[in-house]
């Protein structure tokens, strides 16, 4: 069964309010030994995040030319965070969050399209129940060979109904090993599918044989136009 967010978040989050002083919020950093932190309302709900990044726009700017007549909107809203004195007007909003019943896949997938390290978990009303880093989310690669092989089996015997004769597995390093032989091409397309969706799988080495190459005519009626064999 895949992990959920909830499963592996950080639950002690630091987190601070918008009046908040600009110092105030990089001890927070310090103590907590955190690059960020979200900044919540007084029903915890997430209003914005502040990171490092945000915080290094006031160091930045010392070295900076006057404002041009026509600036840049992002450099605009760079320079109004440089002369930030509170942590709601220095933090990055809106901010980007999951719920805790989000797999794993999902929370990885949100931080590389968003381009973040880190994403506050939120309940359905949007109130802060935790965090969720990229070490957090690698916590699933340290599962052991001998659970990862359990969960390969139950996840090929239940959706495919494959019995122990019809494929062997073995796991090693994360890596798992698929032989045997299935009816159909396709099967095995399902099964690798199947494998590689378990939490802690590193890769899958396939050595499945068929016995009836389905995909190919489905590929033949297709290419002349048919709808079906």
């Amino acid at each position: 069964m895949s992990q959920t967010v909830a499963d592996v978040m950080t639950r002690k989050v630091f987190a601070v309010r918008q009046s908040t002083p600009f110092k105030d919020v990089i001890g927070m950093l310090r103590r907590g030994r955190v690059s960020a932190v979200p900044v919540v309302d007084s029903q915890d709900r997430v209003l914005g995040v502040v990171s490092e990044a945000d915080l290094m726009l006031k160091e930045e700017a010392l070295d900076r030319e006057p404002p041009p007549v026509f600036e840049r909107r992002r450099r605009r809203r760079e320079r109004a965070k440089a002369a930030a004195r509170q942590a709601g007007e220095v933090m990055s909003t809106p901010a980007v969050t999951i719920s805790p019943l989000a797999s794993v896949a999902e929370a990885a997938r949100a931080m590389h399209e968003r381009r973040v390290k880190r994403l506050p978990v939120v309940d359905q009303a949007g109130s802060l129940v935790g965090i969720v880093s990229r070490s957090d989310l690698i916590k699933v690669f340290l599962r052991s060979d001998e659970e990862i092989c359990r969960d390969a089996e139950d996840e090929l015997a239940l959706p495919l109904r494959m019995t122990p004769d019809a494929i062997r597995l073995s796991v090693r390093n994360g890596v798992v090993r698929v032989e045997g032989r299935v009816k159909t091409r396709s099967e095995i397309a399902a099964t690798v599918y199947c494998l590689k969706r378990i939490d802690g799988v590193v890769a899958v080495d396939n050595t499945l044989a068929f016995d009836v190459d389905d995909e190919e005519s489905g590929t033949w009626f297709v290419s002349n136009g048919l709808v079906g064999p």
